[in-house]
């Protein structure tokens, strides 16, 4: 049984493999050298397990392509696969998320765009058509670009309902219950302090959201500064940042199996983006964020860089996994939810996005 970590950077994409249960890894050569790679899935719904990567060559532009051999060989789409309609006054500028859906809509991918735009494939991501119901959006003319580009950075179908939430820069939460037609906003409590009206209806910068164990309904969002929690599936947030050494970050993480269980790694705001004091740490909850603890063995003192929002995950494996990549190239893994982190890799392109999954 093999565990494998995709890990997309400014420059490629690398495989990692472990063949024991995560307690070493292996470093493969890199696949799609000199093309970023900013988003990246394993999909495991299907036979054979498909790698999709949001790619951007630097002379032909951006598209998603796929590997059905775990990275022997890649395939895209003729003419790309995101490709705006004709009369739309838009052209893709980069994939920032690439989200399989459930196992009951296997050949369902959703794909997180800049401009601010949400796409869905039915072919397993070889071709996508453009969410109109969000493309439409009153609102969306008024969606500003963040530090990284006005992006749809994270997207969140429901399994068990068409509810599908998504979480932009800058723009924040929108929530769509009949699977993409109509689409609110959700963003009561979270704060936009770059703003006069630091508690708009929307406009927030919000970097990431993850969906609690416990249900659809409690999610976490990580903020630019805030973290927050939802208990009502996004009507409105409460602060939870108490207890950690900085409110601003990029990733937040959560298990898939324990209810209360979240990851945030803290950076200093606004403009320094580094860990507090060069320490950099992970820190956890196990109470939906009343308390944290900082957990940093196997990690570095003296490191100035940072992770960015789509370069952490979990596995779902119990004890969950977690993986981040850090901009001066370096991977760490942990297989005991972050009791202590081994280091992956170093010496790679700025890292920006990874996944990982076990294939059978």
């Amino acid at each position: 049984m093999t565990d494998l970590l995709a890990i997309g950077t400014r420059k490629g994409l690398w495989l990692a493999r472990s063949d024991d249960g995560r307690r070493t890894w292996t470093l493969g050569e890199p696949n799609l050298l000199a093309q970023e790679v900013a988003a990246v899935s394993i999909d495991t719904r299907r036979p054979t397990p498909r790698i999709l990567a949001g790619i951007q060559y630097g002379h032909w532009g951006p598209t998603v392509m796929w590997s059905d051999d775990v990275g022997a060989t890649w395939n895209e789409t003729d003419h790309g696969a995101i490709r705006f309609p004709e009369g739309e006054d838009a052209a893709l500028a980069r994939v920032w998320q690439l989200r399989p859906d459930s196992a009951d809509r296997p050949d369902v991918v959703w794909a997180g765009c800049e401009p601010h735009s949400l796409w869905r494939s039915t072919d397993g991501g070889c071709s996508f058509d453009l969410v109109r119901g969000l493309w439409d959006h009153p609102h969306r003319k008024t969606w500003e670009p963040g530090g990284g580009g006005g992006a749809v950075h994270t997207v969140l179908p429901d399994a068990a309902s068409d509810r599908v939430t998504v979480a932009m820069s800058t723009g924040g939460v929108y929530v769509s219950e009949d699977g993409g037609g109509d689409w609110a906003p959700r963003n009561r409590g979270i704060t936009a302090v770059f703003l006069p009206d630091e508690l708009p209806e929307y406009g927030q910068c919000v970097h990431k959201v993850a969906v609690d164990a416990s249900g659809p309904d409690r999610l976490y969002a990580q903020n630019h500064f805030g973290v927050f929690r939802s208990d009502d599936a996004g009507g409105s947030w409460t602060s939870i940042a108490e207890g950690l050494p900085a409110d601003f970050g990029f990733p937040i993480v959560s298990s898939p199996h324990a209810p209360g269980t979240a990851w945030v790694i803290p950076l200093v705001a606004d403009m320094q983006r580094v860990p507090p004091g060069g320490r950099l740490r992970v820190h956890r909850t196990r109470d939906a964020g009343e308390t944290w603890t900082e957990l940093g063995a196997g990690l570095p003192d003296g490191n100035w860089s940072a992770v960015m929002r789509d370069a952490f995950c979990a596995d779902a494996h119990d004890p969950t996994g977690l993986y981040f990549g850090t901009r001066d190239g370096c991977v760490y893994a942990s297989a005991d939810e972050g009791d202590a982190f081994t280091l992956v890799a170093d010496h790679l392109p700025d890292v920006l996005t990874v996944r990982a999954a076990r294939l059978t």
